[in-house]
């Protein structure tokens, strides 16, 4: 049974780990990981066909947790506790809910202390009762409501929080993700927009805002904006020395897209293998080429739920625009690729997708299926089966 420690408008956790309002899902995902001995059913809900009409769930089954990310900038939004049964809470190191004490409206008020009255609910037969950044609800039968208070309730109908949730602000229904709080940027750079270089009308690089963080104060976060650009053409030490070192370093043993290429050399292999510079935190891939170590493509990952890589890299929002400015389309994140068809339709011609496939060498199936992409001038879009952009990269023509 976890034994874990609630506070309010901010985390539920214990001396090991906490799910923290605002957390990337990635790091929830990292802990859930780490606590495979003791967290051992998760369900990932999401909206397949339209992922950003609802949040990104993490349901923790048999402990009785629900953790609600933002679907736009994939944050933690609302944890609920939906079986007070299955754990031990305490707030400010006192008990209020465990096989000893039971979460009634008496024991709510001795531990959290005095708010507004409750709110009956008649849709649900429930009493809702917040205090800032936390709300418990208390079923009750309606007979037994009868035009009573909460706390005027008969002693036979005394009735217990049936869930519990945290978030930020006073009202549950209008509460958003808040911004990621200092114990979650372990000293690494995150990117808050991405946008394509333009040099006579072609793309020669990227832009970026990168947010650093540092802790001033324990509650208190420090951020910096930082401007960083990476061209087509730039050294490793060019890229080292604007956006730092990368998560990891991945050589490319083989091209299976070369086939495709009009080279006729597209089958003899290079002298040296190109690698990625894979930047997680950033949704990034930097491509070197193998033998002048500069850099020759990006990818850009979008993160989505129900695709082979979610939750590797966190969301790229990157942001590119096609046209000019008199007849300007952004594609962002959170763009449907008929729109990008739409707009582009009088500008270029589009042919036929390939077919990308993605297997792991243990387990050759791949329960998501397969990806689509279309080429765009050097622009190469990889589609989901939903019609959500999961990737773009862009590579120098």
């Amino acid at each position: 049974m976890l034994d874990l420690q609630v506070v309010p408008e901010r985390a539920l956790g214990n001396e090991q780990w906490e799910f923290t309002l605002g957390m990337p899902i990635y790091q929830a995902v990292q802990i859930i990981q780490r606590q495979c001995r003791i967290i051992k059913e998760v369900h990932v809900v999401y909206n397949e066909k339209r992922p950003f009409d609802s949040d990104i769930i993490l349901n923790l089954i048999n402990d009785g947790i629900r953790l609600l990310f933002d679907s736009e900038n994939q944050r933690l939004k609302v944890i609920e506790v939906y079986d007070m049964n299955k754990m031990k809470l305490k707030y400010c190191g006192a008990y209020f809910s465990s096989p000893q004490v039971h979460p009634t409206v008496q024991q709510i008020d001795q531990s959290f202390g005095a708010t507004h009255p409750a709110q009956y609910d008649e849709k649900h037969h429930m009493f809702v009762l917040s205090f800032r950044g936390i709300t418990f609800l208390f079923p009750v039968e309606h007979e037994a409501f009868n035009g009573h208070s909460l706390r005027s309730l008969p002693n036979t109908s005394t009735p217990v929080v049936a869930k519990m949730s945290i978030y930020t602000g006073n009202n549950l229904s209008e509460t958003r993700a808040p911004s990621m709080p200092p114990s979650c940027y372990h000293g690494n750079l995150y990117s808050k927009c991405t946008e394509i270089l333009l040099d006579n009308g072609k793309c020669s690089g990227l832009q970026m805002q990168l947010v650093s963080g540092g802790a001033g104060h324990a509650m208190e976060l420090n951020c910096s904006t930082l401007i960083r650009r990476v061209r087509f053409g730039d050294t490793v030490q060019d890229v080292l020395t604007e956006i730092g070192s990368p998560c990891q370093t991945f050589y490319k043993l083989e091209d299976k897209m070369r086939i495709h290429s009009a080279s006729p050399h597209k089958l003899s292999p290079t002298q040296h293998s190109d690698y990625f510079y894979n930047y997680f935190t950033l949704g990034l891939d930097i491509l070197f080429d193998g033998n002048s170590h500069r850099v020759k493509k990006f990818v850009l990952h979008s993160n989505h739920p129900g695709h082979y890589n979610f939750n590797i890299y966190y969301r790229c929002e990157f942001k590119i625009d096609l046209f000019s400015e008199n007849d300007s389309f952004a594609i962002v994140p959170s763009t449907r690729w008929q729109s990008v068809m739409n707009a582009l339709e009088d500008h270029f011609v589009i042919g036929e997708p390939v077919v990308l496939n993605r297997a792991s060498s243990t387990n050759t199936t791949n329960p998501f299926g397969s990806t689509f992409c279309y080429g765009v001038q050097n622009l190469i879009f990889e589609i989901m089966g939903n019609d959500y952009i999961a990737s773009v990269t862009i590579y120098q023509p």
